[in-house]
């Protein structure tokens, strides 16, 4: 097995633990956390989600981000984030940056902090606003995921 096809599978690995915590934290984890399934205090619980899942969130988007470069220098890829019918490459590194920057810099520094606040304060609110919050990201990685695959095989909409 040569070096890009060890590069691909390790993307791929990548994308299938990140993208597939945001499906199950957004159509699983989420609403049954909303509902009071796992109990009243709602923040402990997502807390006890939260914590076992983020560093693998981490690793995975440092896999996916590590592969993704590595992948585009060695094939010299740099020119299709000039050509609109490889829309899809700019939806890779767009994604992976808003999440990059969620994981490292704002989750750590700013969001643990006033969402813990928020969510003791007004539970419902919060945990309305985290969940539809996930939607959003959701969607994107989906739509994400779909554009990278169809147009790695030859599909465009442009």
């Amino acid at each position: 097995m040569n070096e890009l096809a060890i590069a691909r599978a390790l993307h791929v690995i990548g994308v299938v633990i990140w993208i597939g915590g945001v499906s199950m934290a957004t159509t699983a984890a989420l609403p049954a956390l909303r509902c009071g399934v796992f109990g009243a205090d709602r923040l402990a619980a997502f807390q006890a989600f939260e914590r076992r899942f983020v560093w693998q969130a981490r690793g995975a988007v440092v896999l996916v981000g590590l592969s993704g470069l590595f992948m585009v220098m060695k094939m010299d890829l740099w020119a299709r984030f000039a050509e609109p019918g490889f829309w899809w490459m700019h939806a890779m590194v767009g994604l992976w940056l808003v999440f990059a920057i969620v994981l490292f810099i704002a989750e750590p520094l700013v969001l643990h902090r006033r969402f813990n606040v928020w969510a003791k304060r007004d539970p419902d609110a919060a945990f309305t606003a985290l969940h539809r919050a996930h939607i959003v990201l959701l969607v994107l990685g989906l739509v994400t995921v779909f554009g990278a695959v169809a147009g790695s095989h030859g599909w465009s909409p442009v």
